[in-house]
């Protein structure tokens, strides 16, 4: 072994050819290569091999470097297009393949020439030699191969010998070198002012600021954390997306990497929760990490300087005072096409995940009531709302404490905005700015062909659509793939996060099928929708569709009141703005419980749920509830559509409708949407029209 390495240490190869005129050039595979391991042949007793391309002038060199405890390099210049040349073997190290009884002729001779190919996207080399074996010495031809990916900054390097036979020819992967690097940072499973919340949002201001011009930290939550697939797309960006991450495992780990991105710090006061939710104002505005007192050594040691401090300041104020004084203070230089409600949890929890998206876009962060009994914070609520611009995107969600998901959404809508939720929606501003792969094409498990039409039978027919799966419900619970099922898309991922919305469609079975969502490119209520407003989104969303290959849309309104004491039909006046905006639709699904807008055009049904499976339900009640339905609607076919509330998984709803028995039949939903446009059996239905 000591001698191997000894042979290792002195094996270096140059071989400077003379220059010879060439006028094709590959400019683009200039520059150094760091090898992604996870997508590369097994190196033997090599740690690393990194390859560096040099193209400027006319030769080409190529260099390689192996490195275990002692390190192999070889290098090499050649001129594309020239004749083969002799070149001697000073070593018998065979780098890729150490392990095997096949050396090099030293003091031999290697016979090479280079070629460009694919306008010059390709390299190769070609190389004839002998090898020894224990048998004696044999004539082997090798050819590397240096190609581009579409990726661009993305290179596979493959190795050809004519004594190989079988399998796969060797491959490396490699990237450039310093791209499609990040930090990745384990945030505490505590989000109580108590426990860890100050430390975790510090973090997550640390992230978007650092995330404000590249995509630098990404950041890994608690397994039960609302958003399922943060662990799972970190995972898809390094083994699909070729990334690298480097952990960094302490508060101060991160403060002296990241601390570059930001220029202060800001303090909020643990015994005034809102303070919190204000500094994260301030954050995104002055550039300023978010601390409470406990971390002020921490940000001190990295050398930044306070910018605001909020301890003390609030004591005893109102939440309407807190954001009164922020709205004087902080709202004319805070963006005025996003704004965010840090709400959800509330007392002494905060979920602030969202935060990174808000500070890179320099957001106004509040949880404002929108209930109307609740004056002042109302009011400064619609304020606040009237001075964004139409269609803005309203981020977060309301506080679970101050008001209802159907009094935010209402007012947000009638400004024409469009909300995307939650608060813990996590690396927005990381997954904003990573696109999809070249050539990427998003494509649904469509199972009708265009112009088809599908006679149903005598039969009861049940198609299931997810509320929320992709993000906050079932995409990696049991079952997935079992049996045909819908998801409602999160169609803003086109833009907001192109990447992730790869990772969903990547890694969809064909019994998954996408939907778009919801009343718009975004969730809203079209009755509280200005008209003039609600057209534009209808088109807004339809492109949308169309990027995401999306070709049934849902539909929800709870602006008068949720689905068991409010009014969630739609009139016929909305419901045409949908068919008119959205040719290319082959049917809309209405509601979230059991709705009871129905109606249909040139075979295009627009169908409410007649059931809603809550993920507590009994199973054995659920089957009776089914069946019940079954009874009540006796003609056939009978089209019965279902909503699973997102937490449940789709092994536990297929254990429910296998019980139903054989006059029930599972479809997936652009085949029950053919049929029930084919042969309605439902009694046509819509809200009656106000008259003006």
């Amino acid at each position: 072994m000591k001698a191997f390495l000894r042979i290792i240490a002195s094996a270096a190869i140059v071989l400077i050819l003379p220059l010879m005129l060439h006028a094709q050039t590959a400019p683009s595979l200039d520059g150094s290569w760091e090898l992604i391991p996870a997508h590369s042949q097994d190196m033997d007793h090599f740690r690393t091999f990194a390859l560096t391309i040099r193209t400027a002038g006319q030769p080409v060199t190529v260099v390689q470097v192996w490195r275990a405890r002692q390190v192999h390099r070889d290098s090499v210049t050649l001129v594309p297009g020239a004749k083969e040349v002799t070149l001697p073997v000073p070593g018998w190290v065979n780098p890729p393949n150490v392990y095997m009884g096949m050396r090099r002729p030293e003091g031999g001779t290697r016979h090479m020439a280079a070629r460009y190919e694919d306008g010059g996207r390709t390299l190769i080399i070609t190389e004839r030699l002998q090898h020894e074996g224990s048998q004696g010495a044999k004539p082997v031809t090798i050819e590397h191969r240096y190609a581009l990916t579409k990726e661009q900054d993305m290179l596979e390097y493959t190795i050809s010998r004519s004594t190989r036979k079988t399998g796969l020819p060797m491959k490396y992967t490699f990237k450039k070198a310093g791209t499609r690097q990040g930090y990745v940072i384990r945030l505490k499973d505590d989000f109580t002012i108590p426990g860890d919340l100050s430390n975790n949002a510090m973090m997550i201001s640390l992230q978007g600021l650092a995330n404000i011009s590249a995509p630098n930290v990404y950041l890994l939550y608690p397994a039960d954390w609302p958003f399922t697939y943060v662990n799972s797309v970190f995972d898809f960006y390094k083994d699909k997306r070729f990334w690298t991450f480097t952990e960094l495992r302490t508060a101060a780990d991160a403060l002296k990497v990241l601390a570059k991105f930001a220029k202060g710090y800001v303090v909020w006061d643990k015994e005034v929760r809102t303070s919190l939710i204000v500094a994260f104002t301030v954050a995104g505005l002055e550039q300023a990490v978010v601390v409470s007192k406990d971390e002020i050594p921490l940000v001190e040691a990295a050398g930044l300087k306070p910018v605001e401090d909020f301890r003390g300041k609030f004591t005893g104020q109102s939440d309407i005072q807190i954001y009164q004084w922020a709205y004087d203070k902080y709202w004319a230089r805070c963006s005025r096409e996003y704004i965010i409600w840090l709400g959800g949890e509330h007392g002494t929890m905060m979920k602030p995940a969202v935060a990174d998206w808000g500070i890179k876009q320099r957001v106004f962060f509040n949880d404002l009531s929108t209930r109307k009994t609740d004056i002042a914070e109302y009011s400064l609520a619609r304020r606040v709302l009237s001075e964004m611009k139409p269609m803005s995107m309203v981020m977060g969600w309301h506080s679970y404490k101050k008001d209802l998901e159907e009094e935010h959404v209402a007012l947000t809508s009638s400004f024409g905005h469009r909300v995307e939720g939650l608060n813990s929606l996590p690396n927005l501003s990381f997954s904003a700015q990573i696109p999809t792969s070249p050539g990427f094409v998003f494509k649904n498990n469509h199972h009708v062909k265009p112009g088809e039409k599908i006679q149903p039978k005598e039969k009861v027919y049940v198609t299931c659509l997810q509320t929320d799966g992709m993000g906050l419900g079932a995409w990696l619970k049991p079952g997935r793939g079992e049996i045909p099922y819908a998801w409602e898309c999160l169609m803003n991922y086109t833009w907001m996060a192109p990447g992730m919305a790869e990772y969903f469609y990547s890694t969809a079975t064909p019994n998954d099928y996408l939907i778009g969502c919801l009343s718009g490119p975004g969730y809203l209520y079209p009755k509280a929708v200005p008209p003039e407003y609600l057209k534009k989104l209808i088109a807004m969303a339809r492109e949308q569709m169309k990027v995401l290959d999306l070709r049934v849309f849902e539909t929800m309104d709870w602006s008068e009141g949720d689905e068991t004491e409010g009014n969630t039909d739609l009139p016929q006046s909305i419901i045409d703005m949908y068919y008119d905006g959205m040719p290319e639709a082959i049917g809309f699904v209405n509601g979230y419980g059991a709705g009871y807008t129905h109606t249909i055009r040139n075979g295009r049904p627009f169908m409410s749920f007649d059931y809603y499976l809550g993920p507590h339900k009994p199973e054995a009640d659920a089957v009776a509830d089914l069946k019940e339905l079954a009874t009540l609607n006796t003609r056939r076919p009978y089209f019965l559509l279902v909503h699973v509330r997102e937490y449940s998984d789709v092994k536990r709803v297929k254990t429910i409708l296998d019980q139903l028995g054989p006059e029930f039949e599972v479809v997936p939903l652009d085949v029950f949407l053919n049929m029930a446009g084919n042969q309605p059996t439902f009694e046509k239905r819509v809200l009656k029209e106000r008259s003006k």
